[in-house]
C-alpha cells in the first residue's frame, strides 16, 4: 500500500493520459464511425443512396479490419504510423491506432442502430418533399440518436480496454502503469489500484451514457 502512495503522481499522471486517449478514441474515432456507419446504411439496397459499389468496398474494408484483435492491430500498423506521423511509439501512436480501431468497430454499432429506425418514417419525409440529405440529417440521425448514445456507451467501454493494451507499443496510461511498476515489480496493490481507477472510468462513462440515452427516449 505504500507503494501506491509512493506512486501517487505517476497514477494522476497515468489517469490523465488515460482520460486523454478515451477522449481521442471516442471523438475523433467516434465522428469516423459515425460518417461509415451512416454510409453503409444509406448505400445499402434501397437505401437513401443505394450504391452497391460504394456498400460492396466500405463492408469489405470494415469486416477486414474490425475483427483484428487490439494488440496484433497495434502492432501491425506501427511501421505506418511511424511512416506518416513520424512516431511509432508513445502517445501519439497509441491514439492513432485507438482511432483506427473504434472507427471500424463505431461504423457497425451505428449501422445496425440505423436499421432499427422505422422505414416509413424516412419515407414520409421523402414523401413531404425532403431531400435525401436533409432527411440523413434530420431525421434518420435524431432518431436513432438514443440506441446511438448506447451504442457509444459501449464502444466507451472497449475503448477504455484499448487504453490498458496500447502499453506494448511505449504508450503511458493506467495500463502501462499496472504492467511497469505492479505487475514487472510484483505488487498486487498497484496492479489493483489501477484497475479500480479504470473501473471508476468506465462507471461514470457507463452512467453518463445510460442517462443521456434514457433521456433522448423519453421525449
Amino acid at each position: 500500500m505504500d507503494r501506491v502512495i509512493e506512486l501517487g503522481p505517476q497514477f494522476l499522471e497515468a489517469t490523465i493520459e488515460t482520460i486523454v486517449l478515451v477522449a481521442v478514441g471516442v471523438t475523433v474515432g467516434g465522428l469516423l464511425g459515425l460518417v461509415i456507419g451512416t454510409g453503409l446504411y444509406v448505400t445499402r439496397k434501397g437505401g437513401l443512396l443505394s450504391n452497391g459499389v460504394v456498400n460492396l468496398l466500405l463492408n469489405i474494408v470494415v469486416n477486414v479490419f474490425r475483427p483484428i484483435p487490439f494488440i496484433l492491430l497495434a502492432v501491425g500498423l506501427q511501421p505506418l504510423v511511424r511512416q506518416v506521423f513520424g512516431v511509432g511509439i508513445g502517445n501519439v501512436a497509441a491514439a492513432v491506432v485507438i482511432v483506427f480501431a473504434a472507427a471500424f468497430g463505431i461504423a457497425r454499432i451505428v449501422e445496425q442502430n440505423l436499421v432499427s429506425v422505422p422505414p416509413g418514417v424516412l419515407e414520409a419525409a421523402r414523401a413531404m418533399g425532403a431531400s435525401r440529405t436533409r432527411v440523413i440529417f434530420t431525421v434518420l440521425l435524431p432518431e436513432a440518436f438514443g440506441p446511438l448514445i448506447l451504442g457509444y456507451t459501449f464502444a466507451f467501454v472497449a475503448i477504455v480496454d484499448m487504453t490498458a493494451i496500447v502499453g506494448t507499443i511505449g504508450a503511458g496510461g493506467l495500463g502501462n502503469l499496472a504492467l511497469q511498476y505492479g505487475y514487472r515489480q510484483f505488487n498486487p496493490w498497484v496492479t489493483w489500484s489501477a484497475i479500480l481507477i479504470v473501473i471508476v472510468i468506465v462507471q461514470l462513462g457507463q452512467f453518463a451514457g445510460n442517462a443521456g440515452a434514457r433521456k433522448v427516449l423519453r421525449r
